[in-house]
């Protein structure tokens, strides 16, 4: 996640360290001095999100074919300067940073307040400035770019640190992101995917060589400056009182006005004066306040030395990371045989919450646009609770059929009322289905000729519509997926009216027919907060219907699921707008009423 301020003091205050720089002649000279390797860089998918999501709506639930159109041009951009991408998300977040996460999220909610406070009031999407971005795109993404023929990989560990590790093995062309951390680990270059200019494939390059030499410090002296300014791993306000140290003693040193750039040089000058002393640390610690955990401070350097590195501050090369193979020995899921191949799925992107539940015991999901101030809506995280319980039954079993002996797992999902501050302990709950609730083994591994309706029956039994299975088993699976959702929503949700339902059913039926462009030409007369709200409850509930799908054993294709094939936020919210005008059925299905009704 970064360490604060430290980029735009690279950019403001430094000279000669960040250039703009033509991604196609690097690639190039890459190319002549490894003839053997093709030119590759690795995207940290996470941070560049923001910068591919393009289409000028974003309040309705996302532009899923314009966005798939915008991700095909970036990599047609780098496929044309012969430049392979490895795309590389987030797997896991370690617990060391669940509390900056819970207040990342905390923080999101008050914005989201904003957003629907001044949706209500003007009726239109906020300015750019206000920009949301839609739920799930992480998890739809990676099967986007999968549908794009890219490399995907899902990391196991920190995601910066997997990406900085993976493009130092390989020898790539450098990283394309937006994260101090790339300016700290010794590898390959760092690339900003802010300043990218697709058009002419070039944009800032980060030297740390560059920056090192305008601060007088060593490569192997990034850790400690990155620790003692206060990173993820060292929170900020345990080191305060040093800066204030650092900057007292060196003012003289510095003429920056910045309040963070004084105290980045200020600690770049104390490391540089005892970088050579044989006991450099226990300067540092007479420097910081009495108690200070040491331990804490060699943890946070040691997760920037990568393997086959080593460091002058810490005292052993062992890394402090560990895969979720590793953790998966506590996990509370005993067949080792499911957990590899969970494993293995996860790393290549496919099922990351079925990983981190049958690992860790533990699933988490982030802030959606929902208005909090509407109680005739429940929060997504609970409306799908129940779907998520049965997830887990499959997946870690029930005990011995008491309560009490049911498997708990770790949810941390934000809604209204939750703060937190500690985890949700959610049971699993058994599926109330003939022959009782399968387990994963016999889901996944069965060689049952029938196993594909099983499949299918046990997906639907987690929404508790098992009793409509032959039927939806009839439709595209695109519209089964959208009728199973729906039926579960109008129990779940007592406010949705067979109007709200109506528009999601012309919205699905309309959508094969259109083109991205088609999509954007859409014009609006005005947003109705409700529409967003309920758009992206549906958008969470894909997301929900993906995990079961992977529990299950796989009874949909996944990419049928995906909302550039089930789902547009403008074309959803055209027809919620005509339906709840009570418009003619001609209208609202674009003359399709003949084929359909």
């Amino acid at each position: 996640m970064g360490i604060k301020g430290l980029q735009s003091f690279v950019q403001n205050s430094c000279h000669n360290v960040c250039s703009m720089v033509s991604l196609r002649t690097m690639a190039a000279l890459h190319k002549s001095s490894y003839p053997d390797c093709v030119p590759t860089i690795v995207v940290d998918a996470m941070g560049c999100l923001r910068s591919w999501y393009t289409p000028d709506a974003w309040i309705h639930g996302g532009q899923w074919k314009e966005y798939l159109i915008s991700l095909q041009d970036f990599i047609a951009a780098f496929q044309d300067a012969g430049i392979r991408l490895v795309f590389v998300f987030d797997g896991v977040i370690e617990q060391k940073k669940r509390a900056e996460w819970a207040r990342r999220r905390m923080r999101d909610s008050v914005e989201v307040t904003k957003i629907f406070n001044l949706l209500k009031s003007s009726r239109q999407q906020p300015g750019r400035n206000m920009f949301f971005i839609p739920s799930g795109i992480a998890t739809f993404t990676r099967f986007a770019l999968k549908a794009l023929g890219q490399e995907i990989i899902c990391s196991q560990v920190e995601g910066d640190y997997e990406i900085a590790a993976y493009a130092l093995k390989h020898n790539c062309l450098g990283i394309l992101g937006e994260d101090s951390d790339y300016l700290i680990f010794n590898t390959v270059p760092y690339f900003s995917i802010n300043n990218l200019r697709l058009d002419r494939l070039a944009t800032l390059m980060y030297s740390r060589e560059s920056f090192c030499e305008e601060l007088g410090l060593r490569l192997a002296d990034l850790p400690l400056l990155a620790c003692l300014l206060g990173n993820d791993n060292v929170p900020e306000n345990m080191v305060e009182q040093f800066h204030r140290k650092c900057v007292d003693t060196y003012h003289s040193l510095s003429n920056e006005r910045n309040k963070r750039a004084k105290v980045i040089r200020a600690v770049a000058a104390f490391i540089s004066k005892i970088q050579f002393l044989p006991h450099g640390l226990k300067e540092v610690e007479k420097m910081l306040p009495p108690r200070f955990d040491m331990t804490l401070l060699e943890k946070g350097m040691q997760s920037y030395v990568l393997p086959q590195e080593s460091s002058p501050w810490v005292s052993t090369t062992s890394q402090p990371y560990h895969n979720c193979t590793e953790e998966s020995r506590t996990s509370i899921c005993q067949d080792q045989e499911i957990v590899q191949i969970a494993l293995k799925e996860h790393y290549k992107g496919d099922n990351v919450m079925i990983c981190n539940v049958l690992c860790l015991g533990e699933s988490d999901c982030s802030n959606t646009l929902e208005d909090e101030h509407d109680p005739q809506i429940p929060p997504q995280a609970l409306v799908y609770r129940i779907a998520r319980q049965h997830i887990y039954a499959l997946l870690l079993g029930t005990g011995n059929g008491s309560l009490d002996t049911r498997p708990l797992v770790h949810e941390w999902y934000v809604h209204r009322g939750n703060m937190l501050e500690k985890p949700e302990l959610v049971p699993t709950v058994p599926l109330s289905i003939p022959g009782g609730t399968p387990t994963a083994r016999e889901l996944w591994l069965s060689n049952n000729p029938d196993i594909q309706r099983q499949r299918f029956y046990t997906c639907m039994a987690c929404f508790h519509v098992e009793r409509w299975t032959e039927g939806l088993r009839s439709l595209d699976s695109r519209l089964a997926a959208t009728c199973c959702l729906l039926i579960y929503l109008t129990v779940q949700v007592d406010s949705l009216t067979l109007t709200d339902v109506e528009a999601f059913l012309a919205q699905a039926l309309c959508l094969p027919g259109k083109s991205g462009s088609q999509l954007s030409s859409l014009q609006l007369p005005y947003v109705d907060s409700r529409a967003v709200h309920l758009a992206f409850l549906f958008l969470r509930g894909l997301i929900t219907l993906m995990a079961c799908n992977s529990a299950c054993g796989y009874p949909f294709d996944m990419m049928t699921l995906m909302p550039w094939n089930t789902f547009d936020g403008k074309l959803f919210h055209q027809k919620y707008l005509l339906c709840h005008e009570h418009r003619p059925v001609e209208v609202i299905l674009e003359e399709r009423v003949s084929k359909y009704v």
